[in-house]
Formats: C-alpha cells, sequence, structure tokens
C-alpha cells in the first residue's frame, strides 16, 4: 500500500484506535514535520519506534545520545544536574536552532521543524534510585511559524529498568503525536499522554506549554486537569504561577502545609500559618532549615457541588493566593495520611500541617477509615511515623464565646485515651499565639457579605486580596 493510501487509512482511524505502532506511523508518513531526537539515560526508546514502523527518513532528521556527561556538556553546556528542566531545556533550545540554521534554505517554506528531547535516570542495576525524568518537544505547527513547546516530568513506576523504558518510549510518542496533531485541544492532549499505558507505570506531575499554540493556556488549570485525571496525586505552582516539580521544589525543606478552601482567603488563614510557623520555626528539628510554607487545595474543596470543577473560581482563588506570594500544591489526598506520606517522600526534613479545631474533630471521625484494614490506628499510625506535628488553630463559638483548643476538644469515648496518647507524645501542638480579633472571621461571611454588597467584608482579608477581588469582580462583586 502506497504511504499516501496508509496515512489516509491512519486518518480514518479514530483516536481510541490509534495505538503506539500507529501513532508513530502516522507521524512518519506525514510530510509536514522533519526534526531530531535527542534522548540521554534510558536509551533512544522514544525514536525507536519511528524507526521500527518504516519510513523515518520522513521525519528524522537526526537521533543523539550524549550519555557521557563531559560530552553532554560540551554539547549543551555544563549544568549541576543531568536530569533536569534546565539541561532539557538546554537540548531543546539546541537541537531545534540547529534545524532551523542547517535546513531552513531548502526546506523551510514546506517543512515545520521540530525537536524532541528527554533526559532521564531509570532503575540502575543496584537498584534503590529515584526513576524519573524530563521530557518535551520544541516545534513549529505551520513551516516559517514561531515555536511552541511541550514540557512534562515522569515518574517511572514499573519495577524493571526494561518496562521503564518501555513506558518512556509509550510516553513519547503518545506527547509528539499530541504536539503535532492535538495542540489546539490541550486536554486532548493531556489525556491522550497515557494511551496504551496506566497510572501504576507512569505518573506525570509537570506539563508545562509555551509559545505561539499556547498562548492562551493557563499552566495552573493544566495542572489541576493533571490531578483530575489521576495522571499525579498532586502538583505545584509558584506565586507568579508558574509550574514547580515537586520533589525539585521540596527537596531538603522543612515543609509547612495548611489546607483550605480559600474561597477567599481571609485574616484567618494568614494568621493560622503566621501562628504555625512561629512555632514550626522553634522546633529543634526545624531551627536553621529552610522552610517552605504551602496552601494546599484539594480536589474535593475546588468541586463545585457535584463532579464538575468551576475553572473560573478556582483560577480566582490562585491568583487571590498569588497575589499574597503563596505556593499552592493542589492534591487528590483528602485524607491527611496519604498528603503525608506524599510529601515525606520528597523531603527529609520536618512536616507541619495547619489545621482549625473542626478539622481535628473531623480527622476523629472513624468513617473515614472504614477502607484500612487497620482502620483509624492505621491511619493515625501512617500519619505520624516520621514525627510529623499538626499545629492545630482554636474555634471560637459565636453565641457561648467559648474557646475550643487541643485541650477540651471533645472526642468519642472510646477515642479519649488514643487522643491523650497522641497530645501526650506532642503530636499536637496549640497555636495559643493566634490574633483575638480574627477568631470570627470565616470565609462562608466574606461570601455572603460580598452577595448582600456589604462592604465590611473588606476588612476580614487582606488588602491585596480585597483589592483583588474588586478589581477582577471575583465571586459575584458588583460594587
Amino acid at each position: 500500500m502506497e504511504s499516501g493510501a496508509v496515512l489516509a487509512k491512519l486518518g480514518a482511524m479514530s483516536e481510541q484506535d490509534l495505538d503506539t505502532h500507529h501513532k508513530a506511523l502516522k507521524i512518519n508518513l506525514d510530510p509536514r514535520w522533519y526534526g531530531t531526537f535527542a534522548e540521554i539515560g534510558a536509551g533512544q526508546e522514544v525514536v525507536r519506534w519511528f524507526f521500527r514502523v518504516g519510513a523515518a527518513a520522513g521525519t528524522v532528521a537526526k537521533s543523539i545520545s550524549a550519555y557521557d556527561m563531559i560530552v553532554s556538556d560540551a554539547i549543551y553546556g555544563s549544568g549541576d544536574r543531568y536530569v533536569s528542566r534546565d539541561r532539557l531545556q538546554a537540548m531543546l533550545d539546541r537541537e531545534f536552532m540547529l534545524n532551523v540554521d542547517r535546513l531552513s534554505e531548502k526546506r523551510g517554506d514546506t517543512t515545520a521543524f521540530f525537536a524532541f528531547a528527554d533526559t532521564v535516570v531509570a532503575r540502575s542495576f543496584k537498584g534503590g534510585n529515584e526513576c524519573h525524568g524530563w521530557m518535551g518537544i520544541k516545534f513549529q505547527s505551520r513551516p516559517r511559524d514561531e515555536p511552541s513547546q511541550i514540557l512534562i516530568h515522569v515518574r517511572m513506576l514499573d519495577t524493571e529498568a526494561s518496562l521503564q523504558q518501555e513506558a518512556l518510549g509509550v510516553v513519547g510518542v503518545n506527547l509528539l503525536y499530541g504536539a503535532f496533531f492535538l495542540h489546539h485541544e490541550p486536554d486532548l492532549l493531556i489525556e491522550s499522554l497515557l494511551d496504551k499505558l496506566t497510572t501504576g507505570r507512569i505518573e506525570i506531575d509537570v506539563i508545562e506549554f509555551r509559545g505561539i499554540e499556547f498562548r492562551s493556556v493557563d499552566n495552573r488549570l493544566i495542572s489541576l486537569k493533571l490531578v483530575q485525571l489521576g495522571l499525579s496525586g498532586a502538583a505545584m505552582f509558584g506565586a507568579t504561577g508558574e509550574i514547580l516539580q515537586p520533589s525539585e521544589a521540596l527537596y531538603k525543606k522543612a515543609v509547612l502545609v495548611e489546607r483550605g478552601s480559600f474561597r477567599p482567603p481571609t485574616h484567618v488563614n494568614f494568621d493560622m500559618l503566621e501562628c504555625a510557623l512561629e512555632k514550626f520555626s522553634n522546633d529543634p528539628a526545624v531551627a536553621g532549615k529552610q522552610v517552605l510554607p504551602i496552601f494546599e487545595l484539594t480536589m474535593r474543596n475546588l468541586l463545585n457541588g457535584g463532579d464538575e470543577i468551576d475553572r473560573r473560581d478556582f483560577l480566582a482563588r490562585a491568583d487571590l493566593l498569588a497575589a499574597c506570594g503563596m505556593t499552592v500544591l493542589i492534591s487528590d489526598y483528602f485524607e491527611y495520611y496519604r498528603l503525608a506520606a506524599y510529601l515525606a517522600w520528597r523531603t527529609r526534613e520536618r512536616i507541619g500541617i495547619v489545621l482549625g479545631v473542626p478539622s481535628l474533630s473531623e480527622l476523629f471521625d472513624e468513617k473515614y477509615y472504614t477502607q484500612l484494614p487497620g482502620g483509624i490506628l492505621e491511619s493515625f499510625g501512617r500519619l505520624f511515623k516520621n514525627d510529623l506535628k499538626l499545629y492545630v488553630y482554636p474555634l471560637r463559638d459565636g453565641k457561648a464565646k467559648a474557646l475550643t483548643t487541643i485541650e477540651n476538644l471533645p472526642v468519642a469515648p472510646e477515642l479519649k485515651k488514643l487522643y491523650g496518647y497522641l497530645a501526650d507524645r506532642g503530636s499536637f501542638v496549640d497555636l495559643d499565639n493566634f490574633k483575638q480579633e480574627y477568631l470570627s472571621i470565616f470565609s462562608r461571611d466574606v461570601l455572603k457579605k460580598i452577595a448582600a454588597g456589604d462592604e465590611s467584608w473588606r476588612e476580614m482579608v487582606p488588602q491585596g486580596v480585597s483589592d483583588l477581588i474588586v478589581k477582577r469582580r471575583f465571586f459575584g462583586y458588583n460594587g
């Protein structure tokens, strides 16, 4: 069958019917794209697909694998880490530039150039190392166009190096196919990245779109989509909206995380964090260490009364937290012990979780642990095993004006001894350094006041938050 007929047949197949073989073949037979494959660290697993299916001469200008560090430095410049975003970007920039410089004169009017690269560490012979890597593509969507690019960070979860390499090849083909044929539908592109794979084999915890084709894409929404789809359990972004790779952001840092809906963030949210930060920093195990404060949003906190997420509402909260200079974690870890495990895997330093009395009370509700063989005992064993501490902010009853703290929190009779044991071992830290005037502030009241046109809500939130709510008319503000 001639290549044109094969391409037509592949074009008639649905996206769901295209396996890795057919995706690579469809790219090879399409005359529009031509470029370089540069792969370091786990074999040339992606380009191998394009050689294997045939007709690679139509796609592959060059394949390179600079395994030796000295050789890699000579080509791409020196760096401290070889499996890093910086090294990947250097590879993409150089290889793309070389294609344009060398080939534009002869075929630039009819060809869209690309550079694909990955830098990966797979399972070593001895084992025990972190198996992860950076992968990306820099490409023109049409001849002579400005380039766009997609970067992803992957964790390979197979226990054998050969299986990790196999999975890497598949996700690489999926990325190339998505960039060429699905770049106009970023959501669909993300969903396609694990075609013919499972989340038990590959985790993608960072994805970043840049360039002319993605000028309207907000990478915070892309991060949210990763967690929504289960491609990753969590995603992070910084105060300027930049996407963070969690292992790098948390590495060698003591971590203090506060969970909330932050709709909107109020004075009490920041007082909780500041009070906890003061106590956390005075812990001998934390003293002198770099501390990373984080505001965490769970997927449950983002659901809008159903299974759908209101993206505008999410971005409003993200913008407000960014205005306050906060690092944000989006996670699918409703259970605190799962959040603790996620953080502990990425830092060996001390971890603290900031929560209010109502959340501590919920923590002792046994209905949340029915899926664990060891029930509530197992959950607490997992939560506190690395000497994690809970920093607990008090609650004032609006009518009785009574203050509820860790000292007088009501607990079910059968759990009182467990509560007493955890309290005695220092698992709970009482945030008694709170500001009295903030105890009556609740986000729900702020929202009601905004809706009612009661301007007193402004006194309940930081000025940067109130200014942005007014400017962007968040949460229905109509003043």
